[in-house]
């Protein structure tokens, strides 16, 4: 029962079966093997905030531009 107190405060032996490891080693351990492989991140853009109808901001050029994005949507789904 000792044994396993101390071994709870780490004050019991210490089995090192497993050696030092260099630094290549250790960067595949924790990300992954190396790849010469690129990627480019793009942000995404942030869309425009909707109007609300209780402010009066729904304009009609807020309702043509909603308009022309479901017909381009449309014309995307049917090419």
């Amino acid at each position: 029962m000792f044994a396993w107190l101390r071994s709870l405060f780490g004050l019991g032996p210490r089995k090192s079966d497993v050696g030092p490891i260099d630094e290549d080693a250790a960067y595949a351990n924790s990300y992954g093997d190396r790849t010469g492989e690129i990627i480019s991140v793009e942000p995404i853009p942030e869309p425009e905030p909707e109007p609300s109808l209780a402010n009066g901001d729904l304009t009609g050029e807020y309702l043509r531009r909603a308009f022309e994005k479901k017909l381009e949507a449309r014309k995307k789904l049917t090419n």
